[in-house]
Parts: structure tokens; C-alpha cells; sequence
């Protein structure tokens, strides 16, 4: 094989990956990256020429991808790919075969921003489509994280960000009348932070 390993994947998180490999993000699937960045989860998916959609508040952030999917897969038109906020996208209902929200949702102001943009990814997942998120928890080290209040807190690594924990997610779960996929999974990293994988199913 001609190309690296790093040109076909990019710089793709771990966990998302390990969907691909149990082919639950499959091609003829229409995708969306809601709050892509530039893109880092995208090169495979682009490469590949998956039904790919996505969005970034940050209007910078969305010409980093339109210029990616011009070199990576130039059928793509460019308005597949907008500047607009996660909790308030212009799709319609049950749009999407599968929905990632990679590094997103801890960005929240507040519980009410944190359940907006969490029901507005859900709203566009097709019946049995998949919502991928991941997202700071304080599962694992709880003790280490300061609350500053409505869910945001001060991490070991100084930056602020909106927790969940396990009985969050899982409440949440049940209350979207969704699947569970995977067990939660969290990633500990040592004196910094702490990140969860929440996998869920639409019936």
C-alpha cells in the first residue's frame, strides 16, 4: 500500500476508529461531523467517499474542511460542509445514518446549552442510526475537579469544561429511548483530565 497509515486515516480519535473496524460506520451511510474542526476525523471518511456532511461554528474551521474535501474528494459539493452551531443545525429530522460529536459537547455553557445540543444531534439521527460522542467526564477522577457551577468545572490541567458523569449519561440514555452500543469508556489521563466514549442507538 502506497499510502502511510496517517495519510489514510489523518489524525482520527482512537474510539471512532474502532467503529469503523465493527463496520458501524459503513460506506453508503450518510455522516455527519457535528462540530468537525478542521477535519481531523474526516480524511478517512473523505477518502473513502462516504455520503459525508459536516459543521463548525467556527467559519475558519469550515473552509480548513471544504479545502480538505476538495483535495480528497472533489465530487463533494462545498456546501456540504457550513458554518453554524450544533444546537441549532439546518437539517431535518432524522437526517443522518450516523452523527459524531467528537470533542464537542464539554464545551457548553451551562445544563440548558449541554441538553440543546445534545437533543439537536439526536433529532437528526435516522431510526437504528448511530450518535458517536466524546466528551470530558469526571469519571475516574471526580475528587480532582472543582465545580464552578451548572456543570462546568476546573480541570487538573487548568482549562474549564462542561462534565457529565456515568449516572448522567446513562439517565440520559434511557431518556432519549435510546440503545446503549458500548459500555461508557473513559480514558484517564494522568493529573489532566478525563474523557468518555458514549455510543447510543436510535430504536
Amino acid at each position: 500500500m502506497s499510502d502511510t497509515l496517517h495519510e489514510q486515516f489523518g489524525d482520527i480519535d482512537i474510539y471512532l476508529f474502532d467503529q469503523l473496524l465493527r463496520g458501524r460506520i459503513a460506506p453508503g451511510m450518510r455522516v455527519l461531523d457535528a462540530g468537525c474542526g478542521s477535519g481531523r476525523n474526516l480524511v478517512y471518511l473523505l477518502r473513502e467517499g462516504y455520503d459525508l456532511w459536516a459543521i463548525d461554528r467556527d467559519p475558519l474551521a469550515v473552509e480548513a474542511v471544504r479545502a480538505l474535501a476538495a483535495e480528497l474528494a472533489p465530487t463533494l459539493p462545498a456546501e456540504r460542509f457550513r458554518a453554524c452551531a450544533v444546537d441549532e443545525m439546518p437539517f431535518p429530522d432524522a437526517s443522518f445514518d450516523v452523527v459524531i460529536s467528537n470533542a464537542v459537547l464539554h464545551f457548553a455553557r451551562d445544563h440548558r446549552h449541554f441538553e440543546a445540543m445534545v437533543h439537536e444531534m439526536w433529532r437528526v439521527v435516522a431510526p437504528r442510526g448511530l450518535l458517536f460522542a466524546r466528551l470530558a467526564s469526571s469519571i475516574g477522577m471526580a475528587d480532582r475537579m472543582r465545580p464552578l457551577g451548572e456543570g462546568c468545572h476546573l480541570l487538573p490541567d487548568g482549562s474549564e469544561r462542561y462534565l457529565v458523569d456515568e449516572g448522567r449519561l446513562l439517565a440520559l440514555t434511557s431518556r432519549l429511548g435510546a440503545t446503549l452500543l458500548d459500555p461508557l469508556k473513559t480514558t484517564v489521563v494522568q493529573d489532566a483530565r478525563c474523557m468518555t466514549t458514549w455510543v447510543i442507538a436510535r430504536r
